[in-house]
Order: C-alpha cells, then sequence, then structure tokens
C-alpha cells in the first residue's frame, strides 16, 4: 500500500514540475498577441531616367477657310529625353517633368472635294512636308507596378521648322524646297500623351500610344497673300500631328529601395546618434 501511495505521490509530482515548466515556457504568450508584419510595398524613388524614341506620324492642318485633306504619314519621328521622378509633398511618388530634343514633321496633304471638285493648292502645292525640331517641357505623372507603369505627358513644346518640300504639278522650282517671305519657321503649341512601360530594372520600355501635338504657330503669316479668300475669311493653318513612338530608357539611379545614400545616412545615425544634414555643411 505504501508503495502505490509514494509512486502516485511520485507521479503527481512529475506532472506538476512539466506544467510549470510549460507555463515558464509560454508565459505572456497568447494568440492574439501575434503580429502579422506585411512586407512593406516598395516606394518609388526621386530617380532619373534618359532614353530614345522613335516611331511614326501623321499630320493635317486646322485651315481657314476648311479645305477637303487627309492624313500625311511620316514614318520617322525620333527624340532623345530626360525624365526626373519627384514626389509631391515629399511622399507621393507619382509626378516629374520630362525634357527632350526631337526631330520630326508637320504637313498637308489636299485631296479633291468630291461634290465640288475643287482642289486646293498653296503655292501650286497639294502637298508639303515641313521637317522640324522640337524642345518639349512636359509635366509627367506615372501610376508604377513592380514591372509595369502607365504613364501620362502634357506641356508646351518650341520647334523651328528646318526645310520644307512641295509637291504638286504647279510648284515654282524656286519653291519646291525653300520657304516664302510670309512663310513662318518658329513655331510653337502644347504636347500631351498617355502610354505604357515595361520595366526591367535598369532598362524601362516606353510605348507612347497616343501622343497629340497642337501647333499654334500658323505655316505663314495669317492672312498673308489672302486671293480671293481675303474677301471672306482671315486665313490661317495650324499643324496637328499625331504620333506613336516606342523608347528605350536607361535608369539614372535605384527605381526602388534604399539608396546609397539612405545606407549613408543610416549609417551616420548609427555612429553619430542623428541623421546627416545633407543640406548643410557642419
Amino acid at each position: 500500500m505504501s508503495k502505490r501511495l509514494i509512486s502516485i505521490l511520485l507521479a503527481l509530482s512529475c506532472g506538476i514540475t512539466l506544467s510549470a515548466q510549460e507555463e515558464a515556457v509560454f508565459e505572456g504568450f497568447s494568440v492574439d498577441s501575434v503580429e502579422v508584419i506585411e512586407p512593406e510595398k516598395p516606394l518609388i524613388n526621386d530617380y532619373s531616367l534618359i532614353g530614345v524614341n522613335f516611331g511614326p506620324t501623321v499630320s493635317r492642318m486646322l485651315f481657314n477657310p476648311n479645305v477637303k485633306q487627309a492624313w500625311l504619314y511620316n514614318p520617322y519621328y525620333m527624340s532623345v529625353t530626360y525624365t526626373k521622378y519627384m514626389k509631391m509633398f515629399g511622399f507621393l511618388p507619382y509626378f516629374g517633368f520630362q525634357i527632350g530634343l526631337a526631330y520630326g514633321h508637320e504637313g498637308y496633304k489636299f485631296v479633291e472635294n468630291p461634290k465640288t471638285h475643287y482642289l486646293h493648292r498653296i503655292e501650286g502645292a497639294t502637298e508639303a512636308k515641313y521637317d522640324i525640331v522640337e524642345v518639349p517641357f512636359l509635366l509627367h505623372g506615372h501610376v508604377d507596378g513592380e514591372h509595369f507603369k502607365f504613364m501620362i505627358n502634357a506641356g508646351p513644346y518650341l520647334a523651328y521648322r528646318l526645310g520644307i518640300t512641295r509637291i504638286g504639278n504647279y510648284v515654282d522650282e524656286d519653291l519646291v524646297n525653300n520657304f516664302t517671305d510670309y512663310d513662318r519657321r518658329w513655331d510653337y503649341g502644347v504636347y500631351a500623351g498617355v502610354g505604357f512601360a515595361l520595366v526591367f530594372d535598369p532598362i524601362e520600355l516606353h510605348f507612347n500610344v497616343g501622343g497629340h501635338a497642337w501647333s499654334w504657330g500658323s505655316i505663314y503669316a495669317p492672312n498673308s497673300n489672302p486671293g480671293d479668300f481675303g474677301k471672306y475669311y482671315y486665313r490661317f493653318a495650324y499643324p496637328m500631328d499625331l504620333n506613336a513612338t516606342v523608347g528605350v530608357h536607361l535608369q539614372l539611379g535605384k527605381r526602388s529601395g534604399k539608396t546609397s545614400r539612405d545606407l549613408k545616412n543610416e549609417a551616420y545615425e548609427i555612429v553619430y546618434g542623428h541623421e546627416k544634414n545633407n543640406g548643410n555643411s557642419r
């Protein structure tokens, strides 16, 4: 009887000891106290891009008086651009600006009016192509994913008409590739476009699928050489262009994550106990 009692007491003693150890291990722990830490989404840095873009353009003009015309196709448009991304209010990584230098074309192509059979001409030409160089300054908006980006651009541009080619049976030979005294060579206007990009750091492929340039600079001095139209209309001609381009852009900094500057600031804070002030010398 005494042996059985001693065995029971030893068993109870072991059970109490194990229970105490478990409580010591899990003391202060509960399921409610577990904090699930989700990985932070990478923040887009204030980085820069430089790129080249190529694509076709279609052109026409806003004439007064209105004349029958078709879109004029030009296969060569190219540009070099610099893009800088910046955070609005220090934390909205959706904005930036873009400047560049572009070579393209403007022009017109008249067709016969099917009702009146009238075919318009300027200096004897039924078609003309202008070679132009442009300098755009655009506000840039973007929404980024890991490997995808949606983009929108809008802003003014300044341009200069380098040359002209007139086509038609009644063009004077001296005017085929020459401007007249009342032709205007400086151009300006507004540009807007939308597109998307495929991102493979540090390379980005940009697809501008809806670029529209609306010129505010008439190709000739308004109401110059009016002829019979001048009795009833105020003559002008403002170019309009649509383009679609594909571009290859190189990142000039780290797109997301901590930059070398951030790491230097963290190291400085660890050593000296406060963040380094990069704007002021000590």
